[in-house]
């Protein structure tokens, strides 16, 4: 299944492409190709087989990449149904550790009112919320720690 976003770094800067040899590095159709070339892709000339260096290529798919990203500032967390970096609502967030050093910034979305989840690491933590209050919540502890383990068992 080809993807939607192609890896720019598979392409070989200093050799020259055709249409078909792109579609098939890219698992995309010969259409794919075409319409790129309509939105901007550049040709080596206008003679056929059409030919595309693939520095240019490499370029095209990198800027193409880079204008879809949307990166998220000091207390903002990317919200996918509104597709935009949103404050959580009230400027609260409670981080839920996963390990030692890793964990989720979870929110509520004040636009669709969705939970909104950002991985961070504890390092990066206080460059991460801004002006966020955050809330820590206790690590789960593991059935071997506990002052009476239970195992839901007979026996």
């Amino acid at each position: 299944m080809p993807k939607r976003h192609p890896n720019h770094r598979l392409v070989k800067r200093h050799r020259n492409y055709t249409i078909e040899e792109i579609a098939t590095l890219f698992g995309t159709h010969r259409n794919t190709v075409r319409n790129w070339l309509k939105k901007g892709l550049r040709t080596i000339d206008d003679r056929r087989p059409l030919l595309i260096l693939g520095s240019v290529l490499s370029e095209y798919l990198a800027s193409r990449r880079a204008r879809s990203k949307r990166p998220c500032a000091p207390g903002e967390i990317y919200c996918l149904p509104c597709r935009s970096p949103r404050a959580p609502l009230n400027n609260l967030v409670v981080y839920q550790s996963l390990t030692h050093d890793r964990g989720n910034l979870v929110g509520v979305c004040p636009a669709c009112g969705r939970r909104l989840f950002r991985r961070v690491s504890q390092a990066t933590l206080a460059a991460s919320v801004g002006e966020l209050e955050v809330r820590f919540t206790d690590a789960e502890e593991h059935i071997s720690e506990r002052p009476h383990p239970s195992v839901n068992c007979d026996f």
